[in-house]
């Protein structure tokens, strides 16, 4: 169970593994699932930003215009008897596509979707993502071809099997005795954008290891008492976000370290609410793990999270 209620931590669907391995089964499936459209990133959607499911003679209609290349069929998972899959495809002009509202990103979508059709989502792209880029084995370079209703790949010469890679990263709230937090700004975000301190697992490395050595990099701060808050998917392009607290040892050793980090800044929660009142911080969006992480801290001794919106 998760500390945090983290947005993208969805209820999914039965996955039913099972099933991928009877082809004819998931093709009598198909004729009868509600399926994503999922092109260049984007998913189709309703006028009020729902998911707009299609049906397989739809997903035909789609396939024999001139808009979308050949694409994949995804096998997502039944829920109350219902079959889910995707179509993930790419757009011929994607100039043309780009400007077309019938489709958003998830990043977009991320404050409408309900909790099935978030799980859906993040599915959906995930596995789109994967297989995007793994056309070819990475053994002998001949061609892939997608198998067991879209789980993995295998080699169309040596036959061998390929899976999705989920990268893991630590997401790190990093507080004093003092209780203020430290967020870090990093240059390519937009302007005034501060959040929490993150990166990769490196090989070798455990979660805990990981989480002092990227708060040290970053910012020059030791850490300990380190605590697991929850994890939630980042399909951006394959990520899973673990998160944790740490409290520093050396707070006031504090500083960016220039290259990725380019500013921090110890805040208490009442210079955080002037900070966002006068516009000289933004924090991370809702769907992310970061934002959820510091609404967690704000919201120690009753204080409202409302109070973050910067409204």
């Amino acid at each position: 169970m998760n500390v945090l209620k983290l947005p993208l931590a969805s209820e999914a669907v039965d996955r039913s593994g099972e099933l991928r391995l009877k082809p004819d089964e998931l093709s009598k499936l198909w004729q009868e699932a509600r399926i994503l459209h999922f092109a260049s990133g984007k998913f189709l959607v309703k006028s009020n930003f729902e998911l707009d499911f299609q049906s397989a003679s739809q997903i035909s209609q789609l396939r024999a215009g001139k808009n979308f290349a050949i694409g994949e069929e995804l096998f997502l998972g039944i829920d109350k008897g219902i079959a889910y899959f995707a179509w993930c495809s790419d757009a011929v002009d994607f100039e043309s596509f780009e400007l077309l509202e019938s489709y958003q990103t998830l990043r977009t979508l991320g404050d409408y979707l309900p909790q099935l059709e978030m799980g859906l989502a993040i599915h959906s792209q995930a596995i789109a993502n994967w297989h995007h880029t793994h056309q070819f084995c990475a053994r002998c370079g001949a061609p892939t071809e997608s198998a067991n209703g879209g789980s993995l790949r295998k080699c169309t010469s040596d036959g061998s099997e390929h899976y999705p890679r989920t990268d893991g990263a630590v997401i790190v709230l990093v507080k004093d005795k003092d209780d203020r937090v430290l967020l870090g700004r990093q240059k390519i975000w937009p302007e005034k954008r501060f959040s929490c301190f993150a990166g990769f697992v490196e090989p070798g490395e455990s979660f805990e290891q990981t989480v002092l050595r990227e708060v040290f990099e970053e910012s020059g701060i030791k850490a300990d008492e380190v605590t697991y808050l929850g994890s939630q998917p980042w399909p951006f392009p394959a990520s899973i976000m673990i998160s944790f607290s740490a409290l520093a040892t050396n707070p006031d050793l504090a500083k960016a370290d220039g290259e990725e980090i380019e500013e921090i800044r110890w805040l208490t929660r009442e210079e955080m609410r002037e900070a966002i009142a006068d516009q000289s911080l933004t924090l991370p969006p809702s769907m992310s793990v970061a934002r959820k992480m510091i609404e967690f801290w704000y919201e120690k001794f009753g204080a409202d999270v409302r109070d973050l919106s910067g409204k």
